[in-house]
């Protein structure tokens, strides 16, 4: 098994029509003759119509990470400003409609969150100790502390940057969106992820330490290029949770599920690479965790998503799907890795 070292530092190499034609829309100016939309809106719904599985579609979820990128932070390889383009708004909804009906048919819920009466914040709280108790013991997580070799914890790692080096960027877009207890439960937590105002202890930056200590590029989106539909899928869900605020209740619950799992996790991954020899450079990151995301637990739990099941139950369902979506997709990606590991072969795709 060989870790490919080659990485992107421009555009992403496409992965069908659909991202094909995205990406060759991007480099001209919007509003020149051959900035037209409407072949990418054919194309993507003609993918859409043909995809088996859109969870694992490499073509469809680039298209949709890029379509995100936009609202992020700097990209280089993006000419002029298309972040609020009609038409990509609009491609990017056809796709939404069906991640989204595929998300939902894909994720389980508790049956105290299936039924006509809204849950209480109480019962929300609850429900989200329980989901998260099901999965105390970290399969992956602990299978690496015994078994992961430098190179497949090199392969984690770059699978982890394409969202940890925008570590808390896609759970900050529900910030505006909440209010009251919810609001300020969710900044506590957020100002944590940002280093609490200390530029050098963001979580980003912090993992970012981690990649160099491993001899592996910082640059966000580096290694675009070999990360496999599903991770993309997980980021993606993310940042489309993020981006609507009728979904506020489903990125709440997202993050507190995502802070509930965290800190066991963190533990083993940094005794794996403890076991292999590696000092604070590379652990600090995960051993950080260990702390942080133990304190941020309760908060996720009881101020956060219980406060906002609470004073806005419209949104306590989706509370518990964004909980039940992450580890769904958390599943779908450590199940993805530990198969690629134990069989001996790259959890990576192959460089284009």
């Amino acid at each position: 098994m060989t870790t490919v070292e080659t990485i992107s530092t421009t555009a992403p190499a496409p992965r069908g029509t659909a991202s094909q034609i995205l990406l060759e829309l991007l480099s001209r100016e919007p509003g020149s003759p051959a900035s037209d939309v409407s072949h990418l809106a054919e194309t993507v719904d003609r993918a859409l119509a043909d995809s088996g599985d859109l969870l694992t579609d490499d073509d469809l979820q680039l298209t949709l990470f890029i379509l995100y990128l936009l609202h992020y932070g700097p990209v280089p390889f993006v000419v002029g400003d298309w972040e609020w383009h009609p038409g990509l708004l609009a491609v990017r909804a056809r796709i939404e409609a069906e991640f989204e009906t595929a998300l939902r048919k894909v994720v389980q819920l508790p049956d105290a969150a299936r039924g006509d009466n809204a849950p209480t914040g109480a019962e929300v709280t609850q429900m989200l100790f329980d989901l998260t108790n099901e999965v105390a013991r970290p399969e992956l997580a602990m299978w690496a502390a015994r078994h992961a070799t430098d190179e497949q914890l090199r392969e984690f790692l770059i699978l982890r940057s394409i969202y940890t080096l925008r570590e808390a960027d896609p759970h900050s877009w529900a910030i505006p969106r909440l209010r009251g207890r919810a609001k300020a439960a969710l900044v506590e937590i957020q100002s944590d992820e940002y280093g609490g105002g200390r530029p050098e202890r963001l979580h980003a930056s912090i993992f970012a330490r981690t990649l160099r200590g491993m001899g592996l590029s910082d640059t966000p989106d580096a290694y675009l290029n070999l990360v496999p539909a599903v991770t993309l899928a997980s980021v993606n869900t993310m940042s489309f949770f993020g981006l609507h605020r009728r979904l506020r209740g489903a990125i709440v619950g997202h993050l507190a599920a995502f802070e509930m799992t965290s800190s066991l996790p963190n533990k083993h991954y940094g005794n794996a690479f403890r076991r292999l020899g590696h000092g604070p450079e590379v652990t600090w990151y995960y051993d950080e965790h260990v702390e942080a995301d133990a304190v941020h637990e309760q908060i996720a739990a009881r101020d956060l998503a219980g406060s906002l099941a609470d004073d806005d139950p419209e949104v306590a369902a989706d509370i518990v799907f964004g909980a039940c979506a992450s580890l769904h997709m958390d599943d779908l990606v450590g199940a993805h890795l530990k198969t690629a590991w134990t069989e001996g072969h790259s959890a990576l795709r192959e460089a284009r």
